[in-house]
């Protein structure tokens, strides 16, 4: 697993160099809370970097799921849907969001690596 980071606390698998799979980090996921709903987007639905993907609700607060690159949602985790408690407990692996085809793949050099995202997230 290569990840990127967001500065809006996504995570970015990016080992498969045509679509990344997107998920929230450990922070966003210790921010919020228990998740109890989330909200993916369709799949074959496209969005431009920055924009508002999915939504993520827990007993303390909503949160948006941003888009972290250009693309087109190929795929959703239909497990996270049934078990909105992956993305607590398996935040970087069972709960993944979405999977995305990448439009713009010059895009993901502009993500943080996990020393910079580890940085970047004490600020936070």
């Amino acid at each position: 697993m290569s990840l990127k980071f967001s500065r809006d606390h996504e995570w970015v698998d990016v080992s498969n160099p045509d679509s990344a799979i997107v998920g929230i980090t450990l922070h966003a996921q210790d921010a919020l809370g228990d998740v109890v709903f989330v909200d993916l987007p369709e799949v074959g639905a496209s969005f431009k970097q920055g924009d508002v993907a999915g939504v993520v609700e827990s007993v303390k607060a909503a949160a948006d799921v941003y888009m972290p690159v250009d693309g087109e949602i190929v795929e959703i985790n239909e497990a996270l849907r049934d078990d909105p408690s992956l993305a607590n407990t398996a935040p970087l692996a069972e709960g993944w969001f979405f999977k995305v085809k990448l439009a713009v793949p010059s895009q993901l050099d502009d993500l943080l690596d996990e020393a910079a995202y580890e940085a970047f997230a004490k600020e936070a």
